[in-house]
């Protein structure tokens, strides 16, 4: 969000005197009212932005979390198919062993790739308010160079 130091018709402030006719008092005072609301701004771009996105992050967990408790219910009534069938060839509780076993196996491989795509998301941040705030920062050194 880049901003001009002046205002729309040229001026330091609305109503002010021309950069031009200002003394150096008024130009401070403008700069440093100026710069107040972009920082101003910049926070309320970014509280606008990281909401956004924590309310769609919700909205996505939320599904998640309805998927997982049916597929929990799912899951556990394959387990119990997988027992019973284990157990017309072997005695049922080395089915149940057996299938448990396998079961915490692939629990352990779930695991791990979760931990790896977690460690590998993008951290959450107001991009475009990084952005925008380093185009800030370099006009405002480009200003005072000048």
């Amino acid at each position: 969000m880049s901003h001009s130091m002046t205002g729309p018709t040229g001026s330091a402030a609305p109503g002010g005197p021309a950069p031009a006719d200002a003394s150096l008092g008024d130009l401070i005072k403008a700069m440093s009212a100026d710069l107040s609301r972009l920082v101003h701004n910049e926070i309320q771009l970014a509280q606008t932005e990281m909401s956004a996105k924590i309310k769609q992050a919700g909205v996505g967990v939320g599904a998640f979390g309805g998927a997982g408790v049916l597929a929990l219910y799912g899951i556990a009534v394959l387990i119990a198919a997988a027992v019973l069938g284990l157990a017309l060839v072997l005695p049922a509780w080395l089915a149940a062993l057996i299938v448990g076993v396998v079961v915490l196996l692939v629990a352990g491989v779930v695991a791990l790739v979760g931990k790896r795509k977690v460690s590998e998301a993008a951290p959450v941040a107001p991009e475009r308010t990084v952005a925008s705030v380093k185009e800030d920062v370099a006009e405002i050194k480009e200003s005072i160079q000048r």
